[in-house]
């Protein structure tokens, strides 16, 4: 998405960047722009050589307490063994500066963090590259370091004021998803805000049903989609990046995540059970708890609507908010009829 933006809006933000960098020890080399969704992240070169990752923070995303315990988590994964980014400090040994706003900027925050040396898993709506073989040895991999990260999480203590947002009921179904109001949103005809209406009060009653099966809760990273999971190394070791939502929430959402992008994928059926089966080599998960991912699989898709809903701006938008919804609501007619 970054190639797609106008030069006058790549201009402003590599000024951005060069403003945030007087804050950290770098080279001259110009900051390269990689990305542009929630943050926009550049690709740096520290003082010594290596490269690392600035990232502009999108104002009024996560607070500066939010972003804050964001890095405290993923330094805390780094240092359980997990190949995940962890924060550069400022020159003043800080971790998080906040830039003034200007005639281009509202005031937000930057950071810079470690760069992860890999290619991604794969890019959303298009085939995986890899052998039916390969994907299994990388969705088992992919499960394995899933699971590490969810004993981690719950080995460690965080700070005081530690906040992350919820992907809990309310975070998915309540009158103020995280990520927008899914049922009720601009782009929407008025048989989608009917049909997703309804679709959300039993989805809030089987969410509630599922609870009672010990569902486990707790540290999540809520976003590993293909563009976040890394490939490291022809020995099949990865990564996963981006944590910019990540908080608590139900363990099955991360797996659902990873999941849902794949669904049409020829393989999809071993990919799954690869998945699953690298989980629980390393933690637990019962089959009573196994049997509601198809219900965070639908709730998984109904966020991508009122995200898009709220990003008018991405190319194709309204085409794939049509598309977002259709998908969700086929996904809930085959869950309601295999319950």
């Amino acid at each position: 998405m970054a190639d797609q933006l106008p030069q006058t809006i790549r201009d402003a933000l590599q000024k951005r960047a060069l403003e945030a960098l007087d804050h950290w020890p770098v080279r001259a080399h110009e900051p390269v722009l990689m990305k542009y969704r929630e943050n926009a992240v550049f690709r740096i070169t520290l003082g010594d050589g290596q490269f690392a990752a600035l990232r502009l923070h999108r104002p009024g995303y996560h607070d500066e307490t939010s972003l804050r315990s964001e890095l405290h988590f993923m330094a805390a994964l780094k240092l359980g063994g997990l190949d995940v980014p962890s924060p550069v400090p400022t020159i003043r040994k800080q971790s998080l500066v906040r830039l003034p706003a200007t005639r281009h900027f509202p005031e937000q925050h930057a950071d810079v963090v470690s760069w992860i040396d890999g290619a991604p898993l794969g890019q959303s709506g298009m085939p995986l590259p890899h052998s039916a073989e390969r994907q299994a040895d990388i969705f088992f991999r992919i499960g394995q370091d899933m699971a590490t990260m969810h004993e981690l999480a719950d080995a460690w203590q965080p700070p005081e004021r530690f906040r992350r947002p919820a992907w809990d009921a309310e975070g998915l179904v309540g009158e103020k998803p995280l990520w927008g109001r899914f049922w009720d949103c601009k782009g929407l005809s008025s048989e989608s805000v009917m049909a997703l209406s309804a679709l959300r009060a039993e989805l809030r009653q089987a969410l509630a049903n599922a609870g009672n099966q010990g569902l486990d809760y707790g540290l999540i990273h809520a976003d590993l989609v293909r563009e976040n999971i890394f490939l490291t190394g022809a020995d099949g070791n990865v990564a996963f990046i981006d944590f910019d939502d990540a908080g608590h929430g139900f363990r099955l959402f991360d797996l659902a995540t990873t999941l849902l992008k794949n669904r049409n994928e020829p393989t999809y059926h071993a990919i799954e059970a690869a998945l699953i089966a690298g989980y629980r080599s390393r933690r637990m998960l019962a089959d009573a708890a196994l049997a509601s991912l198809p219900l965070f699989m639908v709730l998984r898709s109904l966020t991508y609507i009122g995200w898009l809903a709220e990003r008018p701006e991405i190319p194709g938008a309204a085409e794939r908010l049509s598309r977002y919804v259709d998908e969700s609501l086929e996904m809930a007619r085959k869950l309601n009829a295999a319950a």
